[in-house]
């Protein structure tokens, strides 16, 4: 038989892989992409910083970091002198957010007093989680400062130390850097009827969240003559006041000073005192909420009167002697210089004046 008739094997050679082919090709398509997301980003800034339609969203930003640490941030995003004019037309409408004449009573229902004195509810939103505590009782509150001149005190301690039930943040103080040592509040404090500490200046007045002597909640701007004439219990220094006469004072999401860990103080017509606690600063857990998503929260809840209290890294919550929210603080719970405490038998409680014989002036806000 002729060799040649024979079929012929065919023979494949197996071609190595271009190891320089593909790593160019994947550094292309990496460049692609890296061009790609540079030219979204410069997108995205230019539709930001000069579309008229995302003016809501720049002032949203702006707002979020104007309630932050991270204030001078806003700088860049609406300019130096829009920063200014922000901060002091919010402080404006604030100011006047106090003004109208409360009318609110309450009526404390034999169905409300058979409640247990404390319940604690979950909540969530739009971009946040947190928590509203209802008091029944709104007599049962009174206000917790530190025990020792210098320094603040925490919440979960001052429940711990005072035997109360429950404890949430309460007004604000001077916070240089915010590194301060909580010992230096803004405005006033009253606790248990008298004046602890007064920080203005003149007869001027301030606009205070607290409570009188038969448990309804006052907020607004008082001269300390007039919370006196009022038989006001406990208060402290803090706005804007979001609800009055059973309506909300914030228009809307854009009036709601960024998004941030927020505290707040309402009450019922029934007399229940209610907090809201919300957490943030928490990308995947909880950014935090404005202030109007706090007031519709109160209002849905039936508050009549409701005020904004110190938030951001002092927002906690304790019940039990145990911390329910999760604050946003990176150094964990912050020194305060007072807290809205519930006790069982608050006529048991004494709470001395830590501030008694000091001179506000003379008071170092930052030494630790």
């Amino acid at each position: 038989m002729n060799s040649s008739s024979l079929p012929q094997r065919a023979t494949v050679r197996k071609k190595k892989p271009n190891r320089k082919r593909k790593k160019r090709g994947f550094f292309r398509t990496l460049s692609r992409l890296f061009l790609f997301f540079i030219i979204l980003l410069f997108a995205g800034a230019g539709w930001l910083y000069f579309a008229p339609s995302a003016q809501n969203y720049r002032y949203i930003i702006a707002d979020t970091l104007i309630s932050s640490q991270h204030r001078y941030l806003a700088e860049y995003i609406i300019g130096e002198a829009e920063l200014k004019d922000r901060v002091t037309e919010y402080n404006t409408r604030f100011t006047h957010m106090g003004d109208e004449k409360d009318t609110h009573s309450i009526v404390v229902t034999p169905e409300e007093q058979t409640k247990p004195l404390v319940e604690i509810e979950n909540i969530s939103g739009t971009g946040y989680k947190g928590f509203v505590m209802t008091v029944n009782d709104p007599t049962k509150v009174r206000l917790g400062i530190p025990n020792k001149q210098g320094a603040g005190e925490k919440v979960s301690s001052m429940v711990e130390r005072t035997g109360a039930i429950a404890g949430v943040n309460g007004g604000g103080f001077a916070d240089p850097n915010w590194k301060g040592n909580g010992f230096k509040p803004i405005g006033v404090v009253i606790s248990q009827g008298k004046l602890y500490y007064n920080g203005l200046s003149g007869d001027h007045s301030t606009q205070i969240v607290g409570i009188d002597k038969q448990g309804k909640m006052l907020a607004g701007n008082y001269t300390l003559e007039e919370l006196s004439k009022l038989g006001i219990q406990e208060a402290v220094s803090f706005q804007p006041r979001i609800i009055v006469n059973g309506k909300g004072l914030i228009k809307n999401a854009a009036e709601g000073w960024g998004i941030a860990p927020r505290t707040a103080m309402g009450q019922r017509a029934d007399g229940a005192i209610l907090f809201v606690v919300i957490d943030g600063r928490q990308p995947g857990y909880s950014i935090g909420a404005n202030l109007y998503d706090v007031q519709q929260i109160l209002l849905k809840h039936g508050a009549v009167i409701a005020a904004n209290l110190d938030g951001g890294s002092s927002t906690v919550l304790v019940k039990d002697n145990t911390i329910i929210n999760k604050p946003s603080s990176q150094y964990g719970e912050r020194y305060l210089p007072t807290a809205f405490l519930v006790f069982e038998h608050p006529e048991q409680i004494d709470i001395p004046n830590v501030w008694e014989g000091l001179d506000p002036a003379n008071i170092d806000a930052g030494k630790k």
